[in-house]
């Protein structure tokens, strides 16, 4: 028996390599929106929607109804705009349960006190194999931690959007060293992930053109990455997996928007609460050296 069909669109965003799902029940035009982008600028500090416009205007061209917004994981390398796309279409913003460890760690991070702490910020906490309706099709939540304690990824019919855990063959699998992230945990979360038919799609969350690539890609099978993916294709054990990844993490810088990204993320997308002079403020905790002092 086929797998139920699901239409698929992506967009891309060269700032922040991401890449952003509307995937849609054709029979009932019922979709949901995976890892939106919100635009941010760094050096200007300037906030844009060009990005989610893009989704939106390709859902109303569609005749699509968004009815989910849904996060693969709270992310460090691009801000979210899961609130943008709530306030335009009253989508239901959606993530892993387990983002409350993210969110503990990081509101001691930027001090603040506006993140409630049951993870409530969002409408929908997602928990391995619930199933979310989307019109006639279903989406299956699988528990995939190892990036971070909350990933999650979500498969519908024969397509499987696995966030950071894996990227291209070419390209390997997502760092582990941020709070909560574990190297063992995302070998066994990849491994889950590979053991579904070969011929399974793989929808990346990111490319960043590996070496010898000028085309930027993001399918790809579960057949090519048990075969090719070049941190962890069959054969490689958890073991040569863990010493792999945490030699190659230690050299690793942070994410460019790291900083900002998480501050926003962390509060399912909204941004810090306005100032009393009306401005939207992000933080920059400060690390300073030893000894050191001011005058």
């Amino acid at each position: 028996m086929s797998a139920p069909a699901v239409e698929i669109r992506a967009f891309f965003d060269p700032a922040t390599f991401t890449v952003t799902y509307l995937v849609g029940d054709p029979a009932t035009k019922q979709a949901a929106v995976i890892d939106p982008v919100l635009d941010y600028d760094p050096a200007s500090g300037r906030i844009s929607t060009a990005s989610a416009d893009a989704v939106l205007q390709a859902a109303d061209a569609g005749g699509w109804t968004i009815a989910l917004a849904l996060e693969t994981h709270a992310h460090a390398d691009h801000l979210s705009a899961g609130p943008y796309l709530k306030a335009a279409t009253g989508a239901k913003v959606g993530i892993g349960a387990l983002v409350t460890q993210v969110q503990a760690v990081f509101a001691k991070v930027f001090n603040v006190d506006d993140i409630r702490p049951d993870g409530a910020d969002f409408d929908v906490l997602l928990h391995d194999g619930q199933m979310l309706p989307l019109g006639d099709l279903a989406i299956e939540v699988l528990h995939t931690p190892g990036h971070t304690p909350g990933c999650v990824s979500f498969r519908i019919g024969d397509a499987l959007f696995v966030g950071d855990t894996l990227f291209m063959p070419d390209y390997g699998t997502a760092r582990t060293d941020f709070p909560g992230g574990n190297a063992r945990d995302l070998y066994r979360s990849i491994r889950r992930i590979l053991s579904y038919p070969a011929e399974t799609r793989l929808f990346m969350c990111h490319d960043y053109l590996a070496p010898g690539r000028d085309t930027y890609v993001w399918e790809t099978t579960v057949a090519q990455e048990r075969a090719l993916n070049i941190h962890i294709h069959d054969g490689v054990d958890e073991e040569a997996f863990v010493a792999m990844r945490t030699a190659r993490d230690a050299g690793l810088a942070p994410p460019r928007l790291l900083l900002p990204s998480v501050q926003v993320n962390i509060r399912a997308g909204r941004l810090p609460p306005a100032e009393h002079n009306g401005t939207h403020y992000l933080k920059v905790p400060l690390r300073l050296p030893d000894g050191f002092r001011e005058a």
